[in-house]
């Protein structure tokens, strides 16, 4: 697929999802550069800002199955993964499959379940298969997790560990919506027009799972230089040795950083890395595999701060 065919299908689908979901733009570009390269995403913000009709609108526009699983404090892993069920007419077990079986998967506040359910994720998020029973499966290509939390409610909850963290490729933010974004939520409301009913919206087909999985084919062909090579290893290095980071990028970061900023140079239509591209992906890539050092927390100092401190400290390679 040419790289302008890739930045015109890239552009349509984000309009298309801008339907019906207002404002958000980088949400949905990262949501969208994740699927083009075969990462995952890890979506914190508080409850009613749109996380679950983002993905449901994607499925419709990418034209890929949808799942949902809503985290429980007693869901179980074989309730994600899927089980054998004994049949009493052939006297088999048979395997019957989990929500993860899908293209788009919602894990939807992730956090709300012990630590043994959230790990079962974590081979189908780096592998693509899932094992059961000492059987390994595939799931479908394209495979994404979209998976939510909540900043505010810490009771009742279950910390993501620093491993299934680092399994997301992204971890995305989303806020309130500026008076101008709400009062377009409202104008949608106010048509007759219900987000919970897409059908309303004519939303366009842009992609179907064939196109998605050519576009993450052509994206591997896109030259990075070995001066931005090296720009990513010194980012990642200093934030290893930052004076206000307790632990730092780990090499899989690394690796992310370099296969979303050639997705997205991708997506804007040019065949090589540029830095801009490493510091625009940067703070998705970093703010969820650094640790600050208290002392920092303390005062007040955000990740993302630290981050746009690093940046800053590392010299740009010029052309």
């Amino acid at each position: 697929m040419e790289l302008e065919r890739i930045e015109t299908l890239y552009r349509e689908c984000v309009d298309e999802i801008g339907k019906v979901v207002v404002g958000q733009l980088e949400l949905v570009e990262g949501v969208l550069i994740a699927l083009f390269s075969e990462g995952s995403v890890l979506i914190e913000g508080v409850p009613g800002l749109g996380k679950t009709l983002l993905v449901n609108t994607l499925s419709r526009v990418v034209s890929c199955d949808f799942g949902r699983v809503q985290f429980t404090p007693d869901l179980m892993p074989s309730d994600l993964t899927g089980h054998s069920v004994y049949s009493m007419q052939d006297q088999q077990f048979h395997f019957t499959p989990g929500p993860v079986f899908t293209n788009l998967l919602l894990a939807d506040e992730i956090n709300r379940s012990p630590p043994k359910t959230q790990s079962s994720l974590l081979e189908v998020m780096e592998e693509k298969q899932v094992t059961v029973d000492g059987v390994s499966r595939q799931v479908d290509r394209p495979f994404l997790v979209i998976a939510t939390q909540n900043p505010l409610e810490h009771e009742g909850t279950y910390p993501l560990p620093e491993a299934q963290v680092d399994r997301f490729m992204f971890k995305l933010l989303i806020d309130y919506p500026p008076p101008a974004d709400e009062r377009a939520i409202l104008g949608h409301y106010a048509a007759g027009r219900n987000p919970h009913r897409l059908d309303g919206f004519d939303l366009r087909r842009v992609l179907s799972a064939e196109d998605v999985l050519t576009i993450q084919q052509a994206a591997t062909q896109v030259i990075v230089e070995e001066k931005v090579v090296g720009y990513i290893v010194e980012i990642i290095d200093r934030t290893r040795n930052w004076h206000a980071v307790s632990v730092g990028a780990s090499p899989r970061g690394g690796v992310n950083m370099l296969v979303a900023a050639r997705t997205m140079a991708a997506c804007r239509g040019r065949d090589f890395v540029t830095p801009d591209d490493v510091k625009e992906i940067a703070p998705w890539v970093l703010r969820h595999r650094i640790l600050l050092r208290p002392d920092v927390e303390i005062e007040g100092t955000g990740v993302d701060a630290v981050i746009s401190e690093i940046l800053d400290s590392v010299e740009v390679p010029r052309s």
